[in-house]
């Protein structure tokens, strides 16, 4: 039975979705709501999320408290992405008319101002007044005791109790209308707005608010949560401060508005569609039928474009593997829809041109994220056609019959429990071998009726993996962990007071000890700690740079007592001095904080060039090749950028150059903190992996470079000494990496090279270094020769092409075969003369054996016998076993390599006697 169709509501006017975008903003701006920029997809400073995957999380550290903004109100819509932890999609995506892997959050926050009364007008206005929803088809949940939010909507608003209700026990489990941020923290009850899609969409009485996603009438568009609570491991307790976060997801709204079945018939999307089926030739019946793949072909091209104008691009690790996920996963359907040809750029374009506007770094960075997307098809083609040819093999081995899709769109969670099985190592090899997601293999898989043993595939996974990765999900775990620890102090000590820009010593009191998690007044003996200082001047790692490492010792230069290996900052400006005990701290006791100061200046030259190289970098090659990552250690400095092909030798020179010439002019740098929005539009360069805030700190090398940053630095160019480019090489597709070093590095570094040349010079028997490139060109030239030599005496005594050919043997009806086996000086000089020998021969076979320690055979059929059964391929597979050895090859023309160089004879008869006897 088909699905019901929705009656257009007259009094509901459509409305695209880039102006409910713009009027959403504009409500809450007239009401006193700063309009915030969205955050960029990749979170800034917190380790404990691979993407922004809600409004709040770029309010995260103003909601606990951590973090105070110019305004107590905001309002904002923000790029999402769902693919992994506990908001995980995208199986679903595709597959429902609602889930997405990428979607925007529409929110209006309140950060100790109004609270439950407001936010619930606010949402009423809105929804029934400026976009003219009927109230009749709206209706509220609450939890289960909120009496106030409850009241509201029934006294206030007005709303009937049919059109409400009631749920949650969060103590017991249930979770519904009641949100949290983590295990421990802010948390609070919610308040949902559903809309109401017709009684025709019901499915019985249990079909109610709150269970939208088990009943297609209900849908949810607005969730209003009230954080009045902290969780903490012994209960709730009141926040200090009551804050209103509120999340609407714009394609739920637009597809309300659009009056639209489905999210993905909106105007957000339609245009993806529409240019799919122009590539496609497909009229509107085909693309109902096809609507899966087109799903996930628009949702998918959405996510990576915003990924790549994010920074993010395709790796086998991290951000970079979920976005080559999502991408290998589109084009994937892209081929289902009967598309070979790349098409995801074309998607892409298509993005761009709806989300433009609201999002114009897209629009600024379109030729770069086409190119990446480019690249990045054409490889997966190759890498889709082996791995699928693979893979319907062994589903073919499975089920006993030639492997032909079932089912496109059957969700794995759909295949009874007896399905058959694909092993774990044939998903891994898969995976290892072709670069195919384990999710991909799931799913394709389960279009042929199959389940894929995920277990057997992450065994094998977990056999292979690097140690350094496996470890990385258990140090986010510890960095959630140790969220809560942190947040409790911040909340009782503020934030730390840091002097390290002024100077690298200063008198600071204890304010708190830690060892394994845990708070101490007093800790005695060695051991590793945590101190965190009411005042200090160690530098915190951040913006790429490394903390500072030294002492703290007791005042006026006294015993030492703790030796600092890391400084970081947790939480807001929480600064944690890591490192071990050598003596007695106590809480409330002044230490003298002592910064290694040595090792600051080398971190200081190597940040100031780092900001250097990043301004010739782009002068020499454009300003697409902006920071995607960096590391300044006190050794040397590494800088990512994005970018499709490696430096020549000249443009890295140019580099160098440039940077040696801002040196040498010794030109000042200086410091200065304004508005974020004066330092962009001022030209500031910022980057993507940082958290900014409203007032921010710049760095500007006079008439040169001029960025956000907040780390160490020399007072002028000229401090940074020298400068000199160690690497520059691929660190993933379309990402780049150079490496360099300053100061008495580059010294040292330029010190060995001279060392290393004259060091040649001498074995090569030169008077100097100036003459090593003449003395190698000459050995060149000699070794040139000798080869030649060696490959002519090699060649002697050999028949001639013409004197194989004539030797031909007939051993079948019309099958004449020429088998040698000569000492060929290479496989290459093999190759050529079976070449000559074909041209000579015309029709038969030719099979050439190489008479070496490593015999290999080679094997050519003419077209007219490979017309009439002869394979190249099959005569090379009878004869390997003579040699030891494996081989294989077309009908056309084979080799193989062997171990036993005494089976050549035997190989070369057993060629002929299948020849002969036709078997």
């Amino acid at each position: 039975m088909p699905p019901p169709v929705q009656t257009p509501d007259p009094r509901i006017v459509a409305l695209p979705a880039a102006e409910i975008r713009r009027r959403f903003v504009e409500f809450f701006a007239e009401r006193g709501h700063a309009p915030v920029p969205s955050a960029s997809l990749v979170p800034g400073g917190d380790a404990t999320l691979l993407f922004t995957n809600s409004g709040m999380v770029q309010f995260k550290d103003v909601l606990i408290g951590a973090e105070t903004r110019s305004y107590t109100r905001a309002v904002d819509y923000q790029r999402c992405l769902r693919v992994a932890g506990k908001h995980n999609d995208f199986e679903e995506v595709g597959r429902t008319p609602r889930h997405h892997t990428f979607f925007e959050m529409l929110g209006n926050w309140s950060f100790g101002d109004y609270f439950k009364r407001e936010a619930i007008h606010f949402a009423w206005d809105l929804l029934t007044r400026e976009f003219g929803i009927p109230g009749d088809r709206l209706a509220a949940t609450t939890y289960t005791d909120d009496e106030v939010a409850w009241n509201i909507w029934r006294d206030e608003i007005g709303l009937p109790p049919e059109r409400m209700a009631r749920w949650g026990d969060v103590d017991h489990g249930d979770d519904h209308n009641f949100w949290r941020m983590a295990d421990t923290g802010p948390c609070g009850p919610c308040s949902e707005i559903h809309f109401d899609r017709g009684a025709e969409f019901s499915e019985g009485p249990e079909c109610i608010p709150d269970h939208s996603e088990h009943c297609p009438r209900w849908l949810e568009i607005w969730n209003l949560v009230f954080m009045e609570f902290d969780q903490r491991a012994d209960g709730r307790v009141p926040l200090p401060f009551t804050s209103v976060d509120t999340g609407m997801g714009l394609e739920r709204l637009a597809s309300v508005l659009q009056q639209v079945p489905t999210n993905y018939d909106t105007d957000l999307f339609t245009p993806i569609h529409a240019r799919m089926r122009e590539l496609l030739g497909h009229d509107p019946d085909a693309f109902e039928s096809e609507r899966f793949s087109y799903q996930v072909i628009a949702d998918h091209s959405r996510a990576v474009t915003f990924l790549i104008g994010d920074d993010v691009f395709p790796s086998n690790e991290g951000r970079g593997y979920v976005m080559r996920k999502l991408f290998r996963r589109a084009v994937r359907h892209g081929r289902l829809l009967g598309r070979r040809e790349p098409f995801m750029a074309e998607a892409a374009s298509v993005v761009i041109e709806v989300m433009g506007e609201a999002y114009p770094h897209l629009v600024a960075r379109r030729d770069e994220i086409l190119g990446v997307i480019a690249r990045e098809e054409a490889q997966f083609g190759r890498t889709l056609d082996a791995g699928t040819k693979l893979l319907e093999t062994e589903i073919a081995g499975v089920v006993g019959e030639v492997a032909t899709p079932r089912a496109v769109g059957r969700s794995p969670e759909d295949l009874p429990p007896d399905a058959p099985g694909l092993g774990g190592d044939i998903a891994f090899k898969l995976h290892d071998t072709y670069g195919f997601p384990i999710d991909l293999t799931v799913e394709l898989a389960a279009e042929y009726g199959v389940a894929v043993d995920r277990e057997g595939f992450e065994r094998a996974l977990a056999q292979q993996r690097d140690r350094s990765r496996s470890g990385t999900k258990a140090q986010l775990s510890k960095h959630a962990e140790l969220a809560a620890l942190y947040g409790a102090i911040h909340g009782r000590l503020g934030d730390s007071r840091f002097l390290g820009y002024e100077t690298t010593a200063a008198e600071g009191r204890v304010l708190a000890i830690l060892r394994d998690g845990m708070e101490y007044d007093e800790l005695t003996g060695h051991g590793e700690a945590e101190v965190i200082l009411d005042v200090t001047p160690f530098y915190a790692e951040g913006g790429g740079q490394v903390g500072d490492h030294g002492v703290l010792r007791e005042p006026g230069g006294g015993s030492e007592l703790f030796s600092v290996t890391e400084t970081q900052k947790p939480l807001g400006g929480l600064i944690v001095h890591r490192g071990m005990l050598h003596g007695r701290l106590r809480v409330g006791e002044p230490v003298e904080a002592v910064v290694d100061a040595d090792r600051r200046a080398h971190a200081m030259r190597n940040h100031t060039g780092t900001h250097l190289l990043h301004r010739a970098l782009r002068n020499v090659v454009g300003e697409r090749a902006r920071q995607a990552g960096s590391l300044v250690t006190p050794e040397s400095l590494r800088f990512d950028f994005p970018f499709d092909r490696g430096l020549t030798r000249d443009e890295l020179q140019a580099i160098e150059d440039e940077v040696h010439r801002i040196i040498r002019e010794d030109r000042p740098v200086s410091i200065a903190f304004m508005s974020m929005t004066e330092a962009i539009e001022g030209g500031a360069d910022a980057f993507f992996d940082e958290k900014y805030g409203e007032t921010v700190r710049t760095i500007r090398v006079e008439g040169y470079s001029f960025e956000l940053c907040g780390g160490t630095h020399c007072r002028a160019t000229g401090q940074i000494g020298g400068f000199l480019i160690t690497s520059e090489r691929s660190i993933g597709s379309g990402t780049r990496r150079i490496e360099a070093v300053t100061g008495a590095a580059a010294d040292a570094l330029v010190r060995e090279r001279f060392a290393a040349l004259e060091a040649a010079a001498e074995a090569l028997g030169t008077r100097s270094t100036d003459g090593i490139g003449d003395r190698i060109a000459a050995l060149q030239d000699e070794l040139q020769e000798a080869k030649r030599r060696l490959k002519a005496g090699a060649g002697a005594g050999l028949p001639k092409p013409g004197e194989l050919a004539a030797g031909a043997v007939e051993v079948g009806p019309g099958i004449r075969l020429v088998a040698a086996t000569l000492p060929y000086a290479s496989m290459d000089a093999l190759k050529a003369a079976a070449r000559d020998v074909s041209t000579a021969l015309g029709s038969g076979v030719i099979a050439l054996g190489l008479d070496a320690d490593e015999p290999q055979l080679f094997v050519t059929v003419s077209d007219d016998l490979v017309a009439r059964g002869i394979a190249a391929g099959d005569l090379v597979t009878l004869a390997m076993p003579a040699l030891d050895g494996r081989g294989g090859g077309r009908p056309g023309m084979a080799q193989g390599r062997g171990m036993r160089r005494a089976g050549l004879a035997d190989a070369m008869a057993a060629i002929r006697a299948h020849l002969e006897t036709g078997a």
